[in-house]
């Protein structure tokens, strides 16, 4: 998807920038590549940087109010000064690496509500900074994230959203300031004491960190808390995911106690309890089809163009 926009400081005889991705769809710690193409207007200019910026929004919180922000998580500057000439056509190639950290925006082809991100092109020209050209990108999961969320699957769980929170968790190596939660509707045969599950995937260029963070109901006398979990996993390891998953929600759901901690810091920090070990991977791929089943999806180009309208001027 190829958006265009003339630089607004220049007026209508700006410059008009196109950015075409090879791919828009990479997996996390993968390269994403692509040309910006670069077409002169009625004059000269001296441009000082053509810029790229993964984009993406993020709950946030201030004081007792939640809202949404648009975030830049990554910048790769693909060109330095140059002088475009009237009408001059010129094309610069790019490839970088995204993050370990990016979050997972779709499954098996399918959409998770909730999720937007794109990548953002900034040309400066004249110490007038255009942040115009903004095209979609689809990240997909890492194998290893795909077997917890087929373990989801065959558990019974079901989608119900997806975000990112600003902070950081407790105890795991995190390089971006905020992180992802799936969260999940648990099993009929949890009705009653567990009303979700949430799961947060760190991801690093050796292995990935699982954080379960499950919302307790209370009774009459107690009240409703979260117990955490967390899972650490070396890329290519595998384990069964179903009963180390199971194992943790029946804990929770019966003992109500162990690694409990209650909400979230006002420092933004996301506590989980001690690491409970694990490794991961291969399960059949029809299984999470079942997870993308029960997801509320949403169209992907309407997301985007929701998401960054208003934020080009």
């Amino acid at each position: 998807m190829v958006f265009k926009k003339l630089l607004g400081a220049l007026g209508m005889g700006g410059p008009s920038v196109d950015t075409v991705l090879h791919h828009p769809q990479v997996r996390p710690g993968g390269n994403l590549a692509g040309e910006v193409r670069i077409t002169g207007g009625s004059q000269e200019v001296d441009v000082e940087h053509v810029a790229l910026g993964l984009v993406t929004r993020i709950e946030t919180e201030h004081g007792d109010h939640d809202g949404n922000a648009t975030a830049e998580f990554h910048r790769v500057v693909v060109s330095g000064p140059f002088r475009l000439g009237e009408g001059e056509d010129r094309t610069i190639p790019f490839e970088f690496p995204v993050p370990w950290e990016t979050p997972i925006t779709d499954v098996y082809g399918q959409h998770l509500h909730g999720m937007t991100l794109g990548v953002r092109t900034e040309l400066s020209v004249a110490r007038a900074v255009d942040k115009g050209d903004l095209d979609p990108v689809s990240v997909e999961p890492l194998p290893l994230q795909e077997d917890v969320l087929d373990a989801f699957s065959r558990l019974g769980f079901h989608f119900k959203h997806a975000d990112l929170e600003h902070g950081r968790i407790h105890g795991v190596h995190q390089e971006l300031p905020f992180y992802q939660e799936i969260e999940f509707y648990p099993p009929a045969e949890y009705a009653g004491r567990v009303n979700e599950v949430e799961l947060t995937f760190v991801a690093g260029p050796h292995g990935l960190d699982v954080v379960l963070e499950a919302d307790k109901r209370g009774g009459f006398f107690t009240p409703s808390h979260d117990a955490f979990g967390r899972f650490r996993a070396e890329h290519g390891e595998s384990a069964d995911w179903v009963a180390r998953i199971r194992d943790w929600t029946e804990q929770v759901a019966q003992r109500g106690h162990g690694n409990h901690h209650h909400g979230y810091h006002d420092n933004g920090e996301h506590h989980s309890g001690p690491g409970m070990g694990g490794v991961i991977a291969g399960a059949a791929a029809g299984a999470v089809a079942g997870v993308v089943g029960g997801m509320v999806l949403g169209e992907v180009v309407d997301e985007v163009g929701d998401f960054f309208e208003g934020d080009e001027g």
